[in-house]
């Protein structure tokens, strides 16, 4: 079946198995930043955001996602320049082995849309379905919270 999709701006229309997931489409095109670990939507490896929405792309079928607008992480840079959650995340030093950081980032991207001024408490909830073998989440919930002030005060320049 021909899907119309809009991926990190760029409109695409793509011949699809019916049963074809969006994550799979999503590696198809060339997008690699979603990663494919539990293939059961459980551990926030594969999210992107679909309509600004967070979404576990392993999961979804590409048919779903006919007219939609997806962002993935390779598409958060604005002409070069990281977005404040990628910032934050190198400056805490967030990243482990790296591997559930794009869906980590993605997550919280949707999260500071939707609540500017969290308190970590909160931060520790959005991302209770980002699983990370390899950190304690204490980088992880700094950096989020560091996003959060610097895109506050760019909001307030």
């Amino acid at each position: 079946m021909e899907i119309r999709i809009c991926i990190n701006g760029t409109d695409h229309i793509v011949e699809i198995d019916v049963g074809e997931t969006l994550l799979d489409l999503l590696r198809w095109l060339g997008y690699k930043g979603a990663k494919n670990a539990c293939e059961t939507g459980n551990c926030g490896a594969c999210t992107v955001l679909l309509n600004g929405r967070p979404v576990a792309s392993c999961i979804m079928l590409a048919a779903q996602a006919d007219g939609a607008t997806v962002q993935t992480v390779e598409g958060l840079a604005d002409e070069g320049k990281l977005h404040p959650v990628q910032e934050a995340f190198m400056d805490a030093g967030a990243p482990q082995c790296g591997f559930c950081t794009p869906g980590m980032i993605m997550t919280a991207v949707a999260f500071l849309d939707a609540k500017p001024d969290p308190t970590r408490h909160e931060v520790r909830e959005a991302i209770s379905g980002n699983i990370c073998r390899c950190s304690g989440y204490v980088k992880v919930v700094d950096a989020i919270m560091d996003a959060a002030r610097r895109i506050r005060e760019e909001g307030a320049a």
